[in-house]
């Protein structure tokens, strides 16, 4: 890009950082975001927050916050369906919440146990 002035440059660089700070902000609201919307839905299958992640992660859960949050919302069932996991796992350790094979109804679930 060609500046014809030193106006112009100034302009451009300004602008460039305004979108660098702005795109950093955007991404702290974000994540602010799927974290409530991730302990709303957790709060209403009676885990909170902490442990659900927790335990998903323990269960080696590869989904991050925002499919998490978009789960809770579009997917309520599946979303249903890793909180009964995550509470299994809580109570009864790794064994237990992959051998009695029960899911919430209308789950289809595929979950491949490591021998």
């Amino acid at each position: 890009m060609v500046f014809l002035t030193a106006q112009l440059w100034l302009r451009n660089r300004i602008t460039d950082s305004y979108w660098r700070v702005q795109e950093v902000l955007k991404h702290a609201n974000l994540w602010t975001l799927w974290i409530s919307r991730v302990t709303a839905a957790s709060q209403e299958h009676g885990l909170r927050y902490p442990a659900f992640i927790l335990n998903l992660i323990k269960c080696q859960g590869e989904l991050n916050r925002k499919v998490f949050a978009d789960l809770a919302i579009y997917e309520p069932k599946t979303f249903k369906s890793l909180a009964a996991l995550a509470k299994r796992r809580r109570q009864e350790g790794f064994a237990a919440a992959l051998g009695d094979g029960k899911e919430p109804e209308g789950i289809l679930s595929r979950v491949a146990q490591h021998l």
